[in-house]
This record gives structure tokens, sequence and C-alpha cells, in this order.
């Protein structure tokens, strides 16, 4: 039997991999993290594969790949796939797909409709959730209903979705800061299902939890969920919102939470007074200079950026660290990926649902975890109402 074979190459949003076989194109991968993580997930998908000088089918592939990801309008659609594999009706799910071209959308309803029956909405996300030719088959341009964004299982989610759908000229309804309706880009029973599939013990959670019911917070910028973040740390809830209204009430003007230039106009005899500590202090004046001076990104940056990208730039800013910024992914952004590995709730919730001795080192949980992905940030919080039940039982 002849071995898979796979190169990497490089695109506008870094070092992808395209994995081929007699039959045609087996895969194509998105840059991970780095290029290491890039080719081990090659070799998961494809066990053996070898790194091989492509042919010139698939050297034409990967150059229509690349100017797709620089912005061309590329017809992929007559790129050879090798589906021998492939389930039917993920077969006929991903033949609807590569009819919509670049700079356009439809959605999961769209093609269940295609296929038959408005009825197989889920089943035609289900499918996209593993689709193994990603670009080629583009399951970034199916939406969820209301235009907002669905799933994506690539490394980065959601925000490397919106990033081909930019990359494209196609803008989406995504969930922000600004939104009022809580309403998240991603199925909630698709996450959960994916969940009870790979895990069996998360399964046996979400049955003593029930329904995922996490809520967005919704907020009127960046700089006020920053500063929010920041006032709240290392304080009880109720303490710290005493402390951000009297933050806030120094500005009777500003209806909606301080702004930037008006924290770095107000005293520091005045902000201690509303009782922050000097380090708060220092912090929230970093973050407003930061703001001002445009080295804090925009919203709209931030959604066009991946997690880990978002940590890196945020945790810039002085009295911000990891977790506050995993924190805004989930509860502020809404992104479905996050796993806060040093958050003492979500160990402790770990050590009770899988019934261990102790918590998981950060990096255990991490490489457990990975199961759980793309909707880590839903697993995360099933483990946070581990606790809770845990102490209504106690």
């Amino acid at each position: 039997m002849t071995s898979p074979e796979f190169v990497v190459f490089d695109t506008a949003i870094g070092r992808c991999a395209i994995t081929w076989g007699p039959g045609g194109i087996l895969g194509v991968q998105l840059p991970e993290g780095r290029e290491a993580e890039t080719r081990a997930r090659v070799q998961r998908l494809h066990p053996g594969a070898l790194e091989a000088r492509p042919s010139a089918d698939i050297q034409d592939a990967v150059g229509a790949i690349v100017a797709l990801l620089g912005g061309a309008h590329v017809d992929l659609s007559r790129l050879p796939l090798d589906m021998a594999g492939v389930p039917d009706f993920q077969r006929r799910v991903y033949d609807v797909a590569r009819t919509i071209p670049p700079g356009t959308t439809m959605s999961y309803g769209e093609i269940a409709e295609r296929l038959g029956s408005r009825g197989l909405s889920r089943a035609v996300g289900q499918a996209l959730g593993r689709n193994p030719f990603l670009v080629v088959v583009p399951c970034h341009r199916v939406l969820a209903a209301g235009g907002r964004l669905g799933g994506f299982s690539a490394n980065g989610g959601i925000a490397t979705k919106l990033r081909l759908l930019a990359i494209e000229g196609r803008a989406a309804a995504t969930p922000s800061l600004f939104d009022g309706d809580g309403a998240f880009g991603f199925d909630r029973d698709e996450a959960v299902a994916h969940l009870r599939a790979t895990d069996p013990r998360m399964a046996e959670l979400i049955d003593a939890v029930g329904p995922f019911a996490m809520a967005l917070k919704t907020t009127p910028s960046l700089f006020v969920a920053l500063a929010e973040s920041i006032v709240y740390q290392q304080l009880t809830g109720k303490a710290a919102a005493t402390i951000f209204a009297r933050v806030q009430a120094l500005f009777p003007d500003a209806h909606h939470g301080p702004t930037a230039p008006q924290i770095l106009r107000v005293s520091d005899d005045r902000l201690r007074g509303a009782g922050l500590s000097n380090a708060k202090l220092l912090a929230l004046r970093d973050l407003a200079r930061r703001s001002v001076d445009g080295s804090l990104p925009t919203l709209a940056e931030v959604q066009q950026m991946d997690d880990e990208a978002v940590i890196a730039r945020l945790t810039e800013v002085r009295g911000i660290g990891r977790w506050t910024v995993e924190m805004l992914l989930m509860f502020r952004l809404g992104r479905p990926d996050v796993l806060p590995v040093d958050d003492y709730g979500v160990r402790q919730g770990f050590t009770i649902a899988y019934r261990k001795r102790k918590p998981p080192s950060p990096d255990g949980l991490a490489k457990y975890g990975a199961r759980w992905a793309p909707y880590r940030t839903v697993a995360s919080w099933y483990l946070w109402r581990a606790v809770d039940l845990a102490r209504t039982n106690a």
C-alpha cells in the first residue's frame, strides 16, 4: 500500500500543508501555532505520511491555494480530492460546499435544503466540522442562521474563519463586545454533541449538569472590558463591583464606562479614593496610554486575530496576564476553543468529574483536553459546573 505524501508550503496566513495519494488530495492543513505542530497534525491525520516533492498536479493545487489565501478569487472546485474514505453524506455536503464561490457564503440550512431537507442542518454542520480538505472544500464560507459564523475546526477557530472570509472580501455577522443578545458564533448543540462523542466521562458530566447555559457579557468597548478585568483581579465579585462602580462614578457623563483619555486626565488621588490599589492604578494608566497611542488593538483587529495572538498582544499591558485574556476570549468574545489550564476551578472540576485524587498539572490538563477541541470553552464551562454540583451535594 502506497504511503500518503505531503509538503509544507508558505502562504499569506502562514505555513500550510497538503497531503495526497494516488487518488488525489487527502487533506489540507492550515497553520498551527508552530510549523512543528502543523507537521504533527498531518501525521496524526495521515499516519505514515512522508514528506515528498509534489507532482505537477499537486504543485498546481498548491499554487491555487497560495493565490486564494493571498486574496485572489481562485476556483478550487476542480482540484482532485481522494474521498475514498469519506462517508457518502459527507461527500454530498462537500460537493455542495465546493459550489460556493470566493466572496460569497451559504448557510447550513441552505446546504441541507439542497440535499433534500432543512432538517439536515445539524448533520451538515457536523460533516463540515470533519472536513479534511480545508479551503478546497470551503467550509469557512458556510454560516449559521442569521449570518452568524457557526463553528470552524481549524487552529484559531472562529478567528481563522473570520480571517479567511476577510481575505475573500466577505464580512459575517459575528458576536462582539457590543452585542446585546449574548449570541455565540458557534452551534451550542453541535459543541455538546462533539464533547459527548469524544469523551464518555465528559458525557456523564453533561448529563449531570444539563444544557450548556454559558452567557456572554456585553461591554461598550475593549478598553472598558479590560479596565473592568483589572479592577476585578483578586477581589470578590461584590467588592470588585463596588470599586468599579465608584470608578465609573468619577465620570458621570460616561454612561457606558470610562474612556482612556478620562483615565489619563483624572488624578491618582481620585482613583485611589475609589478604592484602587497602587498596582491597579498603574495598570489602568498603562492600559489607557496604550489605547490612546494605538498599541492596544481595536475590536475589529481582535476579531481578526487567533486566540494566541490576542493573548500575546493584550498581555503586553501591565497587570494583564494570560488568564485575564482567556476570560475575555471566553466570556466577552465567545471564542469556542479556550481551555484556561491555570484556572483553579477548571482543574478542580476535572478532579471531581474524572474522580482523580489530585488536580492535574496545567500541562496534563492541556494534553487531556486536546480531545475536546474545537470546543474547549464549552468543556471548561462544564468543569466549572462540576465544582458547583459538588458544593450543592456536599
